[in-house]
């Protein structure tokens, strides 16, 4: 039953992003399918957002469409099958886009507001396509895939710890250590291989040229007079030495014969890039992610609250500015040094102030049914941490709401941030999870018990601040105007009778520049057929 249910939802998806034909490249993330597209002018989006199980659709490099934790992981193979079967029946027929016939302006709807949503995405993607930008997203892209085996390991490393203290199977922990352990005791291998893979290299000599840094042997090679460690510049060091590599192969591959190429460009790319990793970039690296740790704990203990402040109201404009892909490896080499990054329980209360900030429009906009229908359906997602379908069918159209949402976030960041002054530094295992989903991640200097009143405090002050702040202070008089009589109950009754099925609500933590505070669309905005727009893992 499961099984068709994921190879329906393929079924739907596939013709409306212009079928087998428009599809060259097929992965998945955390939460989203990313399709590469031939044509990007055949996609359906707003009949692709009205299906339902899509939570939205985020237009980046590729093309995202936002299925949720879980549910991509089974659906990606389905619709890979359904290409390969489409592409092997035969060419399918170019779908015509349909854009005619929009009706007549009506009413302010949660559906227009999605739209709007929509647009300012669009709008953060022009601007955001610089070369800083796109490197950064290069960076992003090596480590995204690791997401999900932190995870695992997390969460297998918070249950060891917890039958290790309590002094329960005794005869398993040592098992549940090393499963938890292994992965991270090797990390940089998959940093390099997923380094060299991404711009353009041989993975496996990416991987081989990282491998030198986790190699027990390197422990008798002395640099600067003094002998390195194993481990030592970690993630960094990989991601350093498998750039130099793919460099290394690239020159090869342009001068040495095609005869004896298989021999010699092998060898001398992980000669010349190994040999520099060892005696220059483990060095420097380890001395970068040093810096890293001390620096955080620096920051967290003498300046927590207003630490968590900052970071905790300005991580989603961050990452509508594509500025929150640096952490990533800031939070990765932090993992592998401590054991748990610090920063990212911080950064999650700003999901906390948008749950809060969707409270508070639920209950100011009684009359707009369409809106609270929205709400009801993004709400377990944002509760849960995955935080696209309420930015961006909710706070980030409306404009004000998306910064009252940011200010609660600034009081639940400043919340934890003040705990690490006092020397209860939270932390977590894993990236990627937030929301009440970082709980069983949760590691840090104390108690268990107390990790969790501690990162619960603050998700409860990021509720409580966002909703009185978007209650108080998000909506103008013209605004409440506009969008509380903008759809009754008989109004909202039709949408949905013409927009059914769907439970589909958009998806992600991101936020523009400036954003603005509509009192809703421009006239002769057509509907969309589903209260979902799109904007990351």
């Amino acid at each position: 039953m499961a099984e068709n249910k994921n190879r329906a939802l393929a079924a739907a998806i596939l013709p409306l992003v212009g079928g087998a034909a428009n599809v060259t490249t097929v992965v998945h993330c955390m939460t989203r399918l990313r399709l590469g597209l031939a044509d990007r002018s055949l996609v359906q989006d707003e009949a692709l957002k009205a299906v339902p199980g899509v939570m939205g659709v985020v237009e980046d490099d590729t093309y995202q469409i936002v299925l949720g934790p879980g549910t991509v992981a089974r659906v990606t193979p389905e619709f890979e099958a359904l290409v390969e079967e489409e592409r092997a029946a035969a060419p399918a027929p170019r779908p015509v886009p349909a854009s005619a016939g929009a009706p007549e302006p009506h009413p302010v709807t949660a559906e227009e507001l999605a739209a709007r949503g929509a647009e300012i995405k669009a709008e953060r993607k022009a601007r955001n396509a610089t070369p800083l930008k796109l490197f950064l997203r290069r960076i992003a892209n090596i480590f995204v895939p690791l997401i999900p085996a932190l995870i695992g390991c997390g969460i297998i490393a918070g249950v060891n710890g917890l039958l290790t203290n309590l002094g329960w199977a005794p005869g398993v922990t040592p098992a549940l250590g090393a499963l938890a352990s292994g992965f991270m005791a090797l990390i940089a291998v998959f940093v390099g291989y997923n380094t060299a893979k991404e711009f353009g290299g041989t993975p496996i000599l990416g991987g081989a040229v990282a491998s030198i840094i986790v190699f027990p042997g390197i422990g008798d090679v002395e640099v600067f007079g003094s002998k390195l460690s194993p481990g030592q510049g970690g993630v960094l060091g990989a991601l350093g030495a498998a750039v130099l590599a793919v460099y290394v192969e690239r020159w090869c591959r342009r001068w040495v014969p095609e005869a004896v190429d298989v021999l010699v460009t092998p060898t001398v790319t992980v000669l010349v890039s190994g040999l520099v990793t060892v005696f220059g970039l483990m060095f420097v690296a380890g001395q970068i992610a040093s810096g890293i740790g001390t620096g955080a704990d620096w920051l967290l203990e003498n300046t927590g609250a207003f630490a968590g402040f900052v970071l905790g109201g300005l991580f989603l404009p961050l990452v509508m500015l594509g500025l929150h892909q640096a952490l990533i490896p800031i939070h990765t080499t932090l993992i592998e040094s401590q054991g748990y990054t610090a920063l990212l329980p911080i950064l999650a209360m700003a999901g906390a102030g948008q749950v809060g900030c969707a409270v508070a429009v639920y209950l100011r906009l009684r009359r707009n049914a369409s809106l609270r229908r929205t709400i009801r359906s993004a709400m377990p997602a944002g509760i849960l941490g995955v935080g696209e379908p309420l930015i961006y069918g909710v706070s980030l159209p409306l404009g004000r709401p998306f910064v009252t949402a940011c200010v609660g976030g600034a009081a639940g960041g400043a919340f934890i941030g003040a705990f690490s002054m006092l020397g209860d530094t939270v932390g977590s295992t894993a990236i990627g999870p937030s929301g009440w989903a970082l709980f069983p991640l949760l590691a840090g200097n104390q108690s268990l018990g107390l990790l969790i009143a501690v990162y619960g405090g603050g998700l409860l002050t990021g509720y409580l601040v966002g909703f009185l702040a978007t209650y108080f202070f998000g909506f103008s008089k013209q605004m409440l105007t506009d969008l509380n009589a903008a759809v009754d109950a008989g109004e909202s009754g039709e949408a949905r009778a013409e927009a059914e099925p769907t439970d589909a609500a958009p998806d992600s933590p991101e936020a523009p520049d400036a954003p603005g505070t509509p009192g809703g669309p421009r006239p002769g905005t057509p509907p969309a057929p589903a209260p979902a727009p799109a904007p990351s893992s």
